[in-house]
């Protein structure tokens, strides 16, 4: 089906086609539909969406904030931070972080700099207008485009004759080193052939005065602004640039701005689309709790989510709203969990894993953190759950479901371990690794309230089947006093009103307070020795100072 311009329940100039490098990841979580309106950005949704925000939610912002001050304002360092510390949009924990991000990040300069001096290459200075490729027709064209402008945002240099040109890409914590072929080569293309511009919100790009030499030879450089860790990703001359564009990026261009599927899931925050849009699912009132006082831009959130924002709201701000991750090393348990989740994953995408050979070494844990692995994979191939399962019967291994709550405009992401059908109703399985027999003196939904977001998910209809044979499953491994693998399953019924009724109270006290939260103030108790942003945390290190 093609793509229909303008969808249903927005409105706007369709004439322009923008795109920018994230569209060029193909991100199989994304939605290719969603990505194409993202390339269309003077559509809007109508009536329009709020947009507020009590606080600031991207990671990078108050970096490029501070660098821009630093490397086009003449500030020193030192005075930069100072003024950073007194901005209320950003939460304490994000300005600590950013502190030491942009440290992190001019040490990589200084670094990279030195590199360039050795190779004998020229210096390069900041650039503070964008780089933008801009085509411009007076007729519109087959997708009803009269101006295509493809950006790639980062931070710019150059040199002095204008030569050289360098684009630096700023991941949140560690260098990515994953970045698909295509993205590397239109950053260096728009790096090589873009012109200097700005655009405000809803705005085209317009030039602005700037050097319009076209570089000799483009560097892609990626840096994780966590630790400070960066790599050259391209050094092309402008030969090569055009070559690795043709070949890489421009038939990813050519599919994003035209693919109508649908993949609901995250990315339906961003979506001016999802008002009207057919898919996700339809939850009014799913979390059951008032929305906040002040109209704020839509959220997603999960079961884990809530968790988390129980257990400590500037833990949660700055862990799953920032993604800000220490770079520490994790505990045996969580590493052993991922361990078995990724084998477990591995094998069931082939079905069942009963008489699949056990592996002799898993990633991330060594010999002697092993052998408790492997005890508890052999206990879950002792009943895999797709045993016997009849070879017509769908298969689906950690599906993203998604849901939409129009009324708090909040879309509810939940991903099952396993999906499977089996007659005609829908099987949401989740596997847990334990330490130790499960607790019995508290309610199953209450200790797992994953189980109790997957009740309220059947109940809007998600994934969809029949009701009345639907069932949630969890399955809970650990290992007996004797070294064995031991294992409790238990069943819940989706369809039982009492426990829907039970799985309602405790999903709404745990979303109350996270919908209306606008300071996410920190909560120091036990959790602060394992939490992830404890550096950036002043409450939760005197917690543990006290101890």
């Amino acid at each position: 089906m093609s793509l229909r311009l303008p969808p249903p329940g927005t409105n706007g100039d369709i004439r322009l086609i923008r795109t920018s490098l994230p569209l060029l990841r193909e991100d199989p979580q994304d939605c290719p539909r969603g990505n194409a309106l993202r390339a269309r950005p003077l559509l809007a949704q109508v009536p329009p969406r709020p947009r507020g925000k009590p606080v600031e939610d991207f990671a990078l912002g108050p970096v490029m904030s501070v660098l821009d001050a630093i490397e086009h304002g003449g500030e020193d360092v030192d005075s930069a931070l100072t003024r950073l510390l007194k901005n209320q949009r950003y939460h304490a924990g994000h300005v600590s972080w950013a502190e030491s991000a942009v440290r992190c990040y001019l040490q990589a300069r200084t670094a990279r700099e030195a590199q360039r001096r050795v190779l004998g290459r020229p210096p390069t200075l900041p650039v503070r207008a964008q780089w933008t490729t801009i085509a411009q027709s007076e007729a519109p064209d087959a997708r009803g485009a009269i101006r295509y402008e493809r950006t790639a945002w980062g931070r710019r240099y150059a040199s002095a004759d204008g030569s050289e040109r360098e684009l630096w890409l700023l991941s949140v914590n560690s260098f990515k080193k994953d970045r698909p072929p295509a993205e590397i080569a239109e950053a260096a293309a728009v790096t090589a052939m873009g012109i200097p511009s700005q655009s405000a919100f809803q705005d085209l790009f317009r030039p602005v005065p700037g050097s319009t030499v076209r570089p000799q030879r483009v560097r892609i450089v990626g840096v994780g602004c966590g630790n400070g860790d960066h790599d050259v990703l391209a050094d092309w001359d402008a030969e090569e640039v055009e070559r690795r564009f043709t070949k890489d990026a421009k038939p990813v261009l050519r599919r994003v701005v035209e693919d109508d599927r649908l993949n609901p899931g995250s990315s339906c925050t961003r979506c001016e689309g999802l008002v009207a849009c057919e898919q996700p699912p339809r939850a009014p009132g799913f979390l059951g709790v008032p929305g906040p006082r002040r109209p704020r831009t839509r959220r997603s959130v999960s079961a884990s989510d809530l968790r988390v924002h129980a257990r400590c709201p500037a833990q949660f701000h700055l862990t799953r709203v920032l993604h800000l991750k220490s770079g520490a090393s994790e505990s045996e348990a969580i590493r052993r969990g991922r361990a078995v989740d990724e084998w477990l994953n591995l094998r069931h995408a082939h079905g069942c894993c009963r008489t699949a050979p056990l592996p002799d070494s898993l990633p991330g844990l060594s010999p002697a953190e092993l052998t408790t692995a492997l005890t508890l994979l052999a206990e879950h191939q002792r009943a895999c759950p797709l045993d016997g399962l009849p070879s017509d019967e769908v298969v689906r291994v950690q599906p993203r479901l998604t849901a939409y709550d129009p009324e708090l405009d909040v879309v509810l992401i939940a991903d099952p371990d396993l999906l499977y059908t089996r007659s005609g109703g829908w099987i949401w399985h989740e596997t847990k690794t334990a330490a130790k027999p499960p607790w019995e003196g508290r309610a199953l939904l209450e200790t797992y309230p994953q189980l109790a977001f997957a009740v309220l998910m059947m109940s809007a209809g998600v994934p969809g089947g029949d009701p009345r044979r639907s069932l949630i499953e969890l399955e809970v491994l650990y290992r007996g006093e004797e070294g064995t693998g031991k294992s409790c399953c238990e069943e819940i019924d989706p369809g039982d009103p009492d426990t829907r009724a039970e799985a309602r109270r405790i999903i709404a006290g745990l979303a109350g307070p996270w919908a209306v939260d606008e300071t996410y103030a920190p909560a120091p108790g036990g959790h602060c020795g394992d939490c992830d942003v404890l550096a950036h945390c002043s409450a939760g290190r005197a917690h543990m100072e006290a101890r």
